[in-house]
């Protein structure tokens, strides 16, 4: 029956703006050729119109005339070209971001989703962390009543009054003297002083008249 009747030919996925921005840019890529061989062309009859005089020359403007007409409609059909690809550009610039609100919306919607989930737990229930709170607070309390007792000096006096303090700084005092003195060398240990006297100082030689002699 298929070869008889035939079967339905699939319809063609329709040109996404991608596909057609493409198309556009290699249109005017081809345009921008011709363009470009049309500006030697006009350089060429340019230099033949400086080089003749007369008919000669009236041919070369005739001919550089008609290839200017000719750049001048491939300019045209250029300049639509860069405004149908710049419509395109921004329909899929929109359409983009018109995706990019879609994903951040359903992923906002999820997140909500997730945080009713959490905050229907018992762990995060209110009344049960100001409990908890509470009960921690209080054995807090408890550990620091307990360092508190263990840490408690035996056998110390709380207070100490002044003449107690000025008492223990004399005595501090004596002992440092005391040590001064022992550790001074005994005065029989001491090396004597023998007390020798002075060199003599040379006295210049003199004559009968009282003068110095030279040597």
């Amino acid at each position: 029956m298929k070869r008889l009747f035939g079967t339905k030919k699939e319809a063609a996925p329709a040109p996404t703006l991608q596909d057609a921005t493409s198309s556009l840019g290699n249109r005017g890529d081809v345009l921008d050729e011709k363009i470009r061989k049309l500006d030697q062309q006009l350089r060429e009859h340019r230099n033949t119109i400086k080089k003749t005089r007369g008919p000669a020359q009236e041919a070369a403007k005739r001919r550089a005339m008609n290839v200017l007409k000719q750049k001048r409609m491939y300019e045209g059909q250029r300049e639509q070209l860069y405004q149908q690809q710049f419509n395109l550009e921004n329909a899929a610039f929109t359409t983009q971001a018109i995706q990019d609100s879609v994903v951040q919306v359903q992923a906002m919607q999820a997140a909500g989703t997730e945080l009713k989930k959490a905050f229907k737990a018992k762990e995060l229930d209110i009344n049960a962390i100001e409990k908890l709170q509470d009960e921690m607070s209080d054995l807090m309390d408890i550990s620091n009543e307990i360092n508190e007792t263990l840490g408690q000096s035996y056998g110390v006096p709380d207070e100490i009054d002044e003449s107690e303090l000025m008492g223990e700084l004399d005595a501090l005092e004596d002992e440092l003297a005391n040590e001064a003195t022992e550790s001074e060398v005994p005065s029989y240990l001491q090396e004597p002083d023998m007390g020798l006297p002075d060199a003599p100082q040379a006295t210049p030689a003199q004559d009968e008249y009282g003068l110095p002699m030279k040597a």
